[in-house]
Formats: structure tokens, C-alpha cells, sequence
């Protein structure tokens, strides 16, 4: 014969107490210590300011020595190039001329991601060698579709100076060399900063 256990509802209630109040310990106690305020005037974060730079970034694919390779090629016959992947590190001048002095490089990777049109992802770290910025990087992040006027992406961190940094960057085609597949870009950034 079966045996029927009866709890009764004190002795029910107070064990859904304990379960629930052990459950919640975690949350109260220190197993959550390594997060902590943090008062950001401390890190150096007084005031945010908004910068512009404008620079030129230029894709060498050729030559003995280019700047832009591809390391994946398109797997398909898109006329898109859907699937290719260069990887960067490419010279960022202050002028259109490659001879221009150069302030950074555009580090990181572009890769076709759109089997309509010619819509690059594009993931880069902007690392500055030049004057107070020497050191710091910023990283864009966004969708270049090449064939238009004027492309936007969005600049979502950075380090040293540019710790925090968020804002976005204008891109316009300067040149683009059909034969030998180079490109000279105009950046316009703008960049919240502190």
C-alpha cells in the first residue's frame, strides 16, 4: 500500500522561503565584489569633447608591397565578390598623395557582405602615430557600400585618448584606379571624446 506524504502549508511555505532566500544570497553577498562604481573624474573623464579629423586612407592591392591582401576570395561567381576578405594595414595621410605625411594606419579587415551591390563590412582600428594622438586608436565599425556618393559608419571605442570614444565617419571615394584595383578614400571623422 502506497503512502501519501502531506505537507502542510506552513511547512510548504517555509521551504519555498529558504529555497528562495538561499537563491538570493548569491546577489547580496560577495559573490558579485568584482563590480564596483567607479567615479569617472578619477579616470581622467572631465569634460567629452567632439573632434574632427579628416585624413586619407589608401587601399594598395598592388605592387611588391600592398597594404590591402586578400586572405579569403570570394567562394562563389558573384559579381559582388560576396565572401571575399582583405585584411589592412593601410597608411592614413593627411593629404590624397601617398607621399602626404602619414598620421596613422587603418588596421583590421574589409570583406564583401551583400550579394546585391558592392556593400563592404568594414572592422577597423584607426591607430594614430602622430603628435598628441600617438598611441591612442579609435574602431569604426559599419556597412561601406563603395558606389555611393557619400558612406557613414559608426566609430564605437577607442584607447588612450580615445578611451570611450563613440561618434562616426563620412567616407567619399578620392580615387579609385580600375586597372590596378587602389583606392584613396577621404575619412571625415567625428568623435566624442574626453
Amino acid at each position: 500500500m502506497a503512502r501519501v506524504f502531506f505537507i502542510s502549508p506552513f511547512y510548504l511555505s517555509f521551504f519555498i522561503f529558504l529555497i528562495f532566500s538561499y537563491a538570493a544570497i548569491p546577489i547580496l553577498g560577495d559573490e558579485y565584489s568584482y563590480v564596483k562604481q567607479v567615479d569617472p573624474k578619477k579616470m581622467g573623464m572631465r569634460k567629452e569633447k567632439l573632434s574632427h579629423f579628416r585624413f586619407y586612407w589608401h587601399d594598395i592591392v598592388s605592387g611588391p608591397n600592398p597594404s590591402s591582401i586578400q586572405v579569403v576570395s570570394s567562394p562563389t561567381n558573384s559579381t559582388t565578390a560576396f565572401g571575399l576578405i582583405n585584411m589592412i594595414d593601410n597608411p592614413l595621410t593627411v593629404g590624397p598623395k601617398l607621399s602626404s605625411k602619414i598620421v596613422g594606419k587603418a588596421q583590421g579587415l574589409y570583406t564583401s557582405a551583400s550579394q546585391e551591390e558592392i556593400g563592404l563590412l568594414m572592422i577597423m582600428n584607426f591607430a594614430f602615430i602622430d603628435g598628441k594622438y600617438n598611441g591612442s586608436t579609435f574602431t569604426v565599425l559599419g556597412r561601406n557600400t563603395v558606389f555611393s556618393k557619400v558612406r557613414e559608419m559608426s566609430v564605437i571605442g577607442g584607447s588612450g585618448l580615445f578611451r570611450f570614444a563613440k561618434g562616426y565617419v563620412q567616407v567619399k571615394t578620392y580615387t579609385f584606379n580600375s586597372t590596378t584595383k587602389d583606392a584613396t578614400v577621404e575619412y571625415n571623422a567625428y568623435v566624442l571624446h574626453y
